[in-house]
Formats: C-alpha cells, structure tokens, sequence
C-alpha cells in the first residue's frame, strides 16, 4: 500500500525532481488542463522540474552571491548600460526559454497544433521558483509582454514578438515593466514621463525617469509616457516599446552583417582581436541579446539607446534579477496600439503579472515546505526526529494545507484567464479552443472575466503573505542553520518579502477587490461558482464542514450587501478583510469539490485537507481549541503532510492515525 513520501531518504531540497514530489501542483494540473494537454505536458514537466532541482537550484545560490553587476560608463566615459552577468545566469536562462517556459503559451509547440494554456506558463514559473524567485521575475515580464504585443501590437513590433516567444535562446529577447517613478508610485496617474515624436527620425522619444526597472536591460520594455496634450491621470498615458539598444542601429547592424561576406564566427573572432575602438564598430549579426553580450561585451557608443541606468538597487532579495533607475534622454521608443490607451494594455499584463507573482509564491512555499520536511524527518533531537513531535507535526500540516489551499486558488484563476485568452484567441482566428471547459463567447465568457477580475488580485495578494509567514517559519524549522546564507530558507524568506511589494501592494489590491464588485459586479459570476460547487458535495464525510461554509458565505454575502450601501470610506476600511474572507470561502468551496471527486475515487487525503482548512479559517474554536479534544495533526500527519492515501470509509470526525 503506498504510504505516501519517505522525505528522510533525502539530504536536502536539492538534487532532486521537484515536479515528481510535488503532488499538489500534478492534481490542480490535471484539473486544469484537459486530458490531452496533460498529456503532452507532463513527461515535459517531470523534465523541467528534473533541471531546476539540479542544475538551476545550484546555480541560483551562487547567483545570488555574484549577481548582476552595473557598468554604466565605458573607460572613455562614455554611457554603455552594461549588465554583467555571472555565466551561470545565462546557462538558467538558456535552460528555462528552451524548455518553453513562455515560448509553449504562446506558439504552438512541438508535437501540438495550438498553443498551451496560459495556466501552463504559470506552472513551469512555479516549478523555476522552487529554485530562483528573483529569475522569474524577468520570465513573468517576458511573457506579460508577449501578451502584451499580441493582443496591441502592429507589423512594427512583430520582430520584437517573435523574440519574446522564440524558442531559441540566441535569437530571444526579455521583457520588462518600466512603470513605477519617484513621484508616483502606485499612483501611476501622477507618472511625468512624456513622449515627443521626432519628425526628422521619425520615432517617439522619450524623457523622464523611471525610479524602479526589474530586468533593466530588457529588450522588450514596455513603458509607460505621456503625449502631448495627454490628460492629466491614467487616461493620458500611452505604451511604447523601449529597446536596450538604438532599434535603428540595430536594423542597420542587421543589413551591414549579411552584406558582409565573413561568417558571425570570422566577424566575432576579428572582434575579438581588434582594438578597444576598433572592435566597437563591428556589426552584430542581429538583435542583441543577452547572449550576444555574454560573448561580445558591451554596446558601442552608437548602439546605445538614449537612456542611462543610473544605478542598480541594492535589494535585500531577488539578487538574479538586475533592478535599477533609468532615466530617458530621448529613448526611441515604438508606440504599442493606440495613443492614450496605455493603462488599460498594462492592465492586461498586471493580470498576468499578478498571477505570476502568485504562483511564485506557491513555489516558494513549496520549496520551503520540502526542506522543512525533509529536515524533520531527518533531524534529531532527545532521541526521535523532530517530525515525530506533536508541535512540529501540526505546524507540517499547517505549512502544507496552506500550500495546498494557495496552489488550488492560483490555478483556478489561471484557469479563468485561460479560458478568456483562449475565447479572446478564437475570436480573432488565431487559435481554437481545445479545452472541455473553455469559456464560448457570450454571458460564460463575461461571468469569466467579471470572476477573473476579482480572483486575481485576490490571489496575489494572500499568497504573497503566505509564502512570506511560510518561508518565516521554515527558517525556524532549521533552527540557526534557517537563519544563515549557506541554506536556502535564508534566501526564500528574502525572495518571498518583495511578493507583497511587487505588482501592487496589499492595499493597493484590496482597492481593486472594490472596484470589481463595483464595476464589474463580480459578486454575481461569485455567487454562482460557489453554489454550484457546494452543491456537489455530498459525502457524509464532509457533511459538517460544508455547513460552515455555507455559514459564512451567506455572512460573506451580508458582508457584501452592507458594503454596497456604506460610503466609501467605509467600503475602503473594509476592503482588506473583504478580500481575506473571499478568499477563504472561495477556496474552502474549491477545496470541498475537490475532496468530493477525490473520494468519487477512493481516497480521502483531501478532504482531510479541506476540513483542516475550514477549521483554521472559518471556524470558531472554544478556549482556542485546548478544551476540544482535537488531535487531527497527529491523526492527518501521514495523509496531509507525505501524501498518504485515506480509505474514505475510514473518515470520520476522528482520523485514524497510519503509524
């Protein structure tokens, strides 16, 4: 019988295949795809999470001690905007792109004739950010941008379309999100920024500064300005493409290398044997990458787009991704779709952003939750591995049912942006929808989006805390070994404390909770979801746990109806516990369908899960639980925690104990 995941047969959280003992992401993936897509997906899923456990999780460490690096200046003190890279960033990215990390969402892979899920994409990031938070990041804006300038973009930016999506790492570009200034912050109607269009080039130019650039030499920025005569706030901006480099001395290096008659190989060895001036005039034999500069150096003088990285922040985490200030000297610059209609296309990447941003953190959360298992189950202490005490093991089920209770929200969400991007894609002919559950045009397709809408920011916003709390106490499982920079919880708690930062704050999202239930009324694509899904759940097991979710979705509703009549002001006071308590009821409902099939099946490891989660969310507990009897840590360890299964006939409000 399998009794679930022995974790003291292994050393430590590394040198292993994280997607084989990742069981939760398997289960919401087969969910969530369709049985052909999980198909194809998983034999390239077991191979990736094979990479990042070896060879990207040793790389990320060293990484994280020799990050990128700032020459701003040539020795002739002229402005270069440099990024030195340690080689084995370059060797995570080359494995990662070509794995199909963004490439696969977007562009049919191979063996397929459409492209994967967007879902997809965000469970290869999960998989990267069990090694490499920080590198995600530039992957998570590479694909933001992407989709971006395939729902916007023109005949001029397809190049720049094609490079974000590539396959091949020589010919791929980076995206990034240059949005936040000084004055602005989240405010980004107050961004000063303007864009000028130059007659004699004919381009856009743009002047300003950028106070926070992830990914800083991207060659695919997106950034947003304001024209001339633009109104004040939001409704002025406009998107442009930023190029790293002059995109016209790109096209002209482009045309100058295959008039040339040498080979790359015979024009990069003359480069390498000329002088220090010499070699600046060199052609590149196209767009340059950051392959191109791990080979070639620094841009030329004349290569360099108008724009100078002042300086890179000094960030206590995510050291791989290079975060600056960039200030705009009349940077050429490519207007993306319509003038003054920037802030509604960013908001199509913040979107995905955003679901990225939880879906590191659910990585994150997985990474730590393994070390601290396999450190408990390794670790000795008066004679027994510390995962045979009682407190450790209820703060093991606590770490892994929240883990459980994250990864399950994020995918329903990237499965409700899936299926608009599908409907979307249909709609316009470039792709056709494959999944079961696609979304068709009409009333579904809009109860998706309202439900997207206030899903997401949701999602950010509680995973972010959870993988920050879960990486926090994943230290203290290690003890003083958690708390120094030669293991990895050092660096997944510094990784993690940027996630509430990143892509708008907790109160910044809560704002935005409002503002779909206002706007959007996504209440009622909300009341549907989980009616239906508390009404499929019947088992006897689960009996008492839906009546407390019924309990507090119906206060949840009155919660709602009381906002709805307050004044702002209040509504805003309340916001942040709104966006909590949908969370909770959501997921409890989700997780409660989930145990119901799970025991259609015969086994009853998650309504363990969902029960747990009810209990420490939604239920009310008398004198804090101590009066109550519970020992379901102790009963569940071996179910919740090592993935044993239950016999459902064997549930019952106490929980036979495996060992």
């Amino acid at each position: 019988m399998d009794t679930g995941i022995d974790y003291g047969q292994y050393d430590e959280g590394r040198h292993v295949n994280y997607w084989r003992l990742d069981r939760t992401l398997e289960r919401e993936l087969r969910r969530v795809y369709n049985a052909e897509e999980f198909e194809w997906a998983e034999p390239r899923l077991e191979s990736f999470g094979e990479t990042v456990g070896h060879t990207i999780a040793d790389n990320a460490d060293y990484v994280d001690d020799h990050g990128p690096e700032l020459e701003p200046y040539d020795k002739h003190g002229e402005v270069q905007n440099y990024v030195r890279y340690p080689a084995e960033q370059f060797e995570d990215e080359r494995l990662a792109y070509e794995a199909g990390i963004v490439a696969d969402a977007f562009e049919a892979p191979s063996e397929r004739e459409k492209p994967m899920p967007l879902s997809h994409n965000l469970a290869m990031q999960y998989l990267l950010c069990y090694a490499d938070p920080g590198f995600d990041c530039p992957v998570a804006m590479t694909a933001g941008a992407a989709l971006v300038l395939e729902k916007f973009g023109d005949e001029a930016l397809e190049p720049y379309y094609e490079a974000l999506t590539s396959r091949d790492y020589e010919d791929l570009i980076e995206g990034a999100m240059f949005l936040t200034e000084k004055q602005g912050g989240s405010d980004v109607g107050a961004n000063e920024t303007r864009a000028e269009y130059d007659d004699e080039e004919e381009c856009w130019r743009l002047y300003g500064e950028k106070w926070f650039c992830s990914n800083i030499d991207a060659e695919g920025t997106l950034a947003l300005a304001r024209t001339e005569d633009a109104p004040d706030g939001t409704d002025g901006l406009s998107m442009f493409l930023v190029p790293h480099a002059d995109p016209d001395c790109e096209a002209r290096c482009v045309r100058e290398s295959q008039d040339d008659s040498r080979s790359p190989s015979e024009v990069q060895r003359t480069s390498e044997d000329a002088s220090d001036s010499a070699s600046r005039d060199i052609p590149r034999a196209g767009p340059v990458t950051k392959g191109d500069l791990l080979e070639d150096g620094p841009l030329s003088p004349d290569e360099v787009n108008d724009q100078l990285y002042r300086r890179l922040k000094d960030k206590l985490g995510t050291i791989s991704v290079p975060t600056g200030e960039v200030e705009f000297t009349g940077a050429k610059a490519i207007l993306v779709g319509e003038e003054e209609n920037g802030f509604r296309q960013m908001a199509e990447m913040l979107n995905l952003e955003r679901l990225s941003n939880a879906a590191a953190s659910c990585g994150i959360m997985g990474r730590v939750l393994l070390e601290s298992k396999i450190y408990a189950a390794n670790r000795e202490a008066f004679g027994e591995t510390i995962d045979q005490y009682p407190l450790m093991r209820a703060d093991l089920v606590d770490m892994a049912v929240d883990h459980e209770a994250a990864v399950a929200y994020v995918f329903e969400a990237a499965r409700l942006l899936s299926e608009r991007e599908r409907a979307e894609r249909a709609e316009h002919g470039s792709a056709e929808t494959t999944s079961g559950e696609t979304a068709s045009a009409g009333e579904d397709a809009d109860d998706a989006y309202r439900l997207m809408r206030l899903l997401i920011p949701i999602a950010k916003l509680r995973t972010a805390r959870m993988a920050v709390d879960t990486a926090s106490y994943g230290m203290e499982v290690h003890g003083g070994n958690g708390y120094v920079n030669d293991f990895v919880t050092n660096r997944m708690l510094r990784d993690a404390q940027v996630l509430p930062i990143w892509e708008g704050t907790e109160n910044v999202l809560s704002l935005d909770v409002l503002r779909a239930l206002e706007r959007e009324d996504a209440h009622e694509p909300l009341r549907k979801i989980v009616e239906d899904r508390l009404a499929t759940v019947d088992h006897p097991a689960l009996a008492e746990t839906v009546d407390t979710v019924e309990s507090e979705y119906h206060d949840l509703l009155g919660a709602l109806a009381t906002l709805a009549g307050e004044d702002g002001e209040y509504a805003q006071l309340s916001a942040k516990r709104l966006a909590h308590y949908v969370f909770d009821v959501f997921t409890a409902a989700l997780l409660l369908e989930e145990a119901q099939t799970e025991l259609e099946e015969g086994n009853g490891r998650m309504a363990l899960v969902a029960k747990r989660f009810v209990a420490n969310e939604l239920e009310e507990s008398e004198a804090r639980g101590i009066t109550s009897g519970d020992r379901f840590a102790l009963e569940a360890f071996d179910p919740i925690v090592r993935y044993a299964p239950v016999d459902p006939e064997q549930l019952s409000e106490s929980v036979p104990a495996d060992d």
